[in-house]
């Protein structure tokens, strides 16, 4: 049992979220009860403006939950500083880089802030950490370019570079794929699933591939309006979790492929 609850990243229990103001409290998903485990790659889907970047936000500190618990390596979320929860989880946003002026290495670099003297000053550990989330993410050809030189698909695995660099035993990605050409979407969403079992490191992102999302992941967070369930894609699909995700009206989930049509 012991060896079990070491593999546990992250745990939620009787988690309720939303939005609080001076006048009332909206509560988005109440009742959530997942566990990430160590060296799984998990997806979070959903329909459009069900919440999952709530729960992101939640899981992550950056907005209190309305009620419940969130723990990584069994201590409350709350109880962690910003430089100690910054050595268990790392983040990849959305939000465009501040300044795309600097070189790869040098934005992957910021990944060793929370480890960093307070000027900043790169150990030979640091650049060792540094130059290996480059190799992991296949990028090593990048390392000396600008960032505003680089695609889309190519400043998305710098994004995840950095986050390795930071080691971490979590690391949460919102939308790893927007903007991207199916190719690179597929891309991404294969080199998360190799860097999981690689590093051992549980990774969660929220995306709309659902169809990648079932292929590739060994499980699933997923939203409906009724309720938050996580399980491996296989049993979600025999339960007929995606078959409510959408209205019936013109998608339908097929069992047999794993995958959403539109129908005719």
């Amino acid at each position: 049992m012991i060896k079990q609850n070491e593999n546990i990243i992250l745990k939620t229990q009787d988690l309720s979220i939303g939005y609080t103001s001076k006048k009332e409290t909206t509560i988005v998903a109440s009742n959530i009860n997942i566990e990430l485990r160590r060296g799984e790659l998990v997806g979070l889907i959903g329909a459009n403006g069900i919440g999952k970047s709530t729960l992101l936000r939640s899981l992550t500190h950056v907005q209190n939950p309305i009620d419940g618990f969130i723990e990584i390596n069994e201590k409350d979320i709350s109880k962690y500083n910003p430089i100690d929860l910054a050595k268990v989880m790392s983040l990849v946003l959305t939000e465009q880089v501040a300044s795309k002026n600097l070189s790869v290495f040098e934005l992957v670099a910021l990944g060793r802030q929370p480890y960093t003297n307070w000027v900043g000053n790169l150990s030979e550990e640091d650049i060792n950490a540094i130059n290996t989330a480059i190799k992991q993410t296949n990028i090593s050809d990048l390392k000396n370019k600008r960032c505003f030189e680089l695609s889309d698909g190519q400043l998305q695995k710098v994004m995840i570079a950095r986050a390795l660099a930071q080691d971490t035993d979590l690391i949460i990605l919102d939308e790893p794929t927007t903007h991207l050409d199916m190719y690179h979407k597929a891309y991404i969403l294969k080199l998360l699933q190799k860097l999981a079992k690689e590093t051992n490191k549980t990774i969660l992102f929220s995306s709309h591939e659902i169809d990648l999302a079932i292929q590739l992941c060994d499980n699933l967070v997923v939203m409906t309006k009724n309720e938050v369930v996580s399980d491996t894609p296989c049993h979600l699909i025999s339960k007929g979790t995606f078959e409510n995700l959408f209205p019936k009206d013109l998608i339908a989930f097929d069992e047999v492929t794993g995958s959403f049509r539109v129908k005719k």
